[in-house]
């Protein structure tokens, strides 16, 4: 079986951000519950000195079809812009991201394989593949955001389980 870059990387992106998708409105049920306001949740971290959950969740989608624009475009840099402060502003952010996603074309995606990309920041300059890029950075980033959002929520004691950072896994029908 040749490999394809595509089907590394873009169904699992989706998986994943429909899961985040479903975090959100889990996030939001338990203010509702709670009494705390969206903003609040959106801002708490992990750790401080890490990022809050509304950074953690817009970096699901800068490193899904993000990590692909900036392969397509030969380099990758951070979005380091404000992320939305309540819950329909993130569900607008993943819900584009997966509509991008499931609008790319599979030949498309696999060309960028071998294709120059950097990952560009400030003065660090980190050269790759199109398909390292994707596979071990891009993608690595991506789980790492969105295994931190699901933490922050249970930290704060959202009621979640593995199936909830799971999603649906496509298993054979």
């Amino acid at each position: 079986m040749p490999f394809s870059l595509f089907d590394a990387v873009v169904p699992s992106n989706l998986q994943i951000l429909a899961a985040v998708d479903a975090l959100l409105d889990k996030a939001a049920a338990f203010c509702a519950e709670r009494g705390t306001t969206e903003a609040d949740l959106i801002d708490t971290r992990l750790a401080p000195d890490m990022l809050p959950f509304g950074y953690q969740v817009k970096s699901c989608a800068v490193h899904s079809v993000g990590g692909i624009e900036g392969v397509q475009a030969g380099s990758f840099s951070p979005d380091m812009a404000p992320w939305p402060t309540d819950f329909a502003g993130l569900h607008r952010v993943v819900q584009t991201a997966i509509a991008s996603l499931n609008a790319l074309d599979r030949d498309a995606v696999d060309a960028l394989a071998e294709g120059d990309t950097q990952f560009a920041f400030g003065e660090t300059r980190m050269p790759f593949t199109g398909a390292n890029f994707l596979l071990s950075f891009s993608q690595p980033n991506f789980y790492f955001h969105a295994s931190t959002a699901y933490a922050i929520l249970r930290a704060q004691g959202v009621k979640l389980g593995k199936r909830d950072f799971l999603g649906m896994p496509r298993i054979k029908r």
